[in-house]
């Protein structure tokens, strides 16, 4: 093991997250592996893009299956599915997204952060997760949808079961690219 590879934690040496999630290229599948890159690389702060590219071995096992995964982590992505939402939209053919993204009004007010979004034609896409249908979440949901709306976004929201289906999810997103271009 290279110095920058192990880390200590509560006085023991331990796999550095980088190394850690190259280690995991023996283990998980790709969509896994970008799963765990994306949140080393985002919302965690355990790592930047350039760590985990250095993190990998040129002959080590798992090593073809980590730089695949690399070139699909990206910083931004706040949970697994939005991942694994954003992996589907772009297999799909759609244009990656910027993700997490602060959308403003003409006079610059703060509407909201969408999940992943294209700004240029305002379409927006938002993975909503169990915790959205609790009263206080739908309430503020549906307050900042209008805000988007009237705005001029098209605001697409997917769940789990589109994720797990996702022919009706790439439709809704075909036919809001289709209003813009």
């Amino acid at each position: 093991m290279h110095d920058d590879d192990t880390v200590e934690q509560d006085g023991v040496p331990v796999s550095a997250p980088a190394r850690a999630w190259a280690e995991c290229a023996t283990l998980f599948d790709l969509r896994a592996l970008v799963v765990l890159g994306d949140h080393l690389v985002g919302r965690a702060g355990l790592a930047t893009v350039e760590d985990l590219a250095r993190a990998l071995r040129p002959r080590g096992r798992g090593v073809v299956l980590a730089r695949a995964a690399l070139e699909a982590v990206r910083p931004g992505s706040e949970s697994p599915m939005e991942t694994l939402v954003r992996l589907d939209v772009v297999d799909a053919g759609f244009p990656e997204p910027v993700l997490n993204h602060e959308v403003f009004d003409e006079r610059g007010t703060f509407l909201g952060r969408v999940d992943m979004c294209w700004p240029g034609l305002r379409i927006a896409l938002e993975y909503d997760g169990d915790h959205h249908r609790e009263r206080d979440v739908f309430r503020h949901d549906q307050r900042r949808g209008n805000g988007f709306a009237v705005n001029g976004w098209i605001v697409v929201h997917a769940t789990a079961a589109d994720a797990a289906r996702p022919a009706v999810l790439f439709e809704r997103l075909r036919q809001a690219f289709a209003a813009r271009t």
